[in-house]
């Protein structure tokens, strides 16, 4: 019989963060975990099946397939405002017109 796990799932805003730790059976997704954490109930507009995650700050490109082990933290991560080779180049032309 399988038993269960402990990880945390965290998200934040410029104005909220929020952590949550839940207990997950073994085997749970990262997909699996954020939706049994609740944390889309804090943030408006979170659709977890719609975000990028990853596990430390290493993206996942497949939550729902990626097995969770025990202590580990879900990130999940907001869209860019900016492409930052873009928003470099405009800092670069900034610098060089002063």
């Amino acid at each position: 019989m399988a038993g269960t796990i402990r990880v945390e799932v965290v998200y934040a805003l410029p104005e909220k963060q929020k952590l949550i730790a839940v207990e997950v059976p073994e085997g749970v997704s990262m997909l699996e975990a954020v939706i049994a954490s609740g944390i889309a109930d804090h943030f408006e507009g979170l659709d977890p099946a719609r975000v990028s995650m990853g596990v430390f700050g290493k993206v996942e490109p497949n939550p729902a397939g990626r097995k969770l082990a025990e202590g580990e933290r879900v990130e999940i991560y907001r869209p860019l405002k900016a492409d930052p080779k873009s928003a470099r180049r405009a800092r670069a032309r900034r610098a060089s017109q002063d």
